[in-house]
């Protein structure tokens, strides 16, 4: 019995006429995902990164080389407001993680490129993110992963 088990419990005992199935579902999807999300922060955060910071690094990093974008570019891979964007490359910037070149195509923009420290934060933080989602998801075995994975790639589908 889990947190979620416990507040269906009372529901039933008050609201006997409301079916909370979805209630529990919805629930638990909502915790895990909780725990994930501090799961993952806490790798990054021990690499001096954040999880919208690595969201911008591997942006970069999985372009390829030369490991450069557009700021528009940039907005289509991670869906942030463009002032949140600009507000992450001022951030990496400052951190030297990132800098800003002259667009050789357009002199009127930039283009946003990896530095060599960028290079290698990015990729010891895709290892180490790996490794720890590889932990995160050992508590079940590959069949239930694939499972899972299949029944929330089909209800993902619904929203997007």
């Amino acid at each position: 019995m889990d947190r979620v088990d416990r507040i269906l419990a009372q529901w039933h005992r008050e609201r006997p006429d409301l079916d909370v199935s979805a209630m529990g579902l919805l629930g638990r999807l909502s915790r895990v995902s909780t725990h994930i999300a501090r799961e993952i922060e806490r790798t990054f955060a021990e690499r001096g990164l954040s999880a919208s910071s690595f969201d911008v690094l591997a942006a970069l990093r999985r372009s390829g080389a030369p490991y450069r974008l557009s700021p528009g570019e940039l907005l289509d891979t991670t869906m942030v407001s463009s002032g949140t964007m600009t507000n992450r490359i001022d951030q990496l910037e400052k951190a030297g993680l990132v800098e800003r070149i002259a667009n050789p195509e357009d002199r009127r923009s930039v283009i946003i490129a990896l530095t060599e420290e960028g290079l290698h934060r990015v990729d010891e933080a895709a290892s180490a993110h790996v490794a720890n989602q590889h932990r995160v998801v050992s508590e079940l075995s590959p069949e239930e992963r694939a499972t899972l994975d299949g029944l929330l790639r089909r209800y993902l589908a619904a929203f997007e």
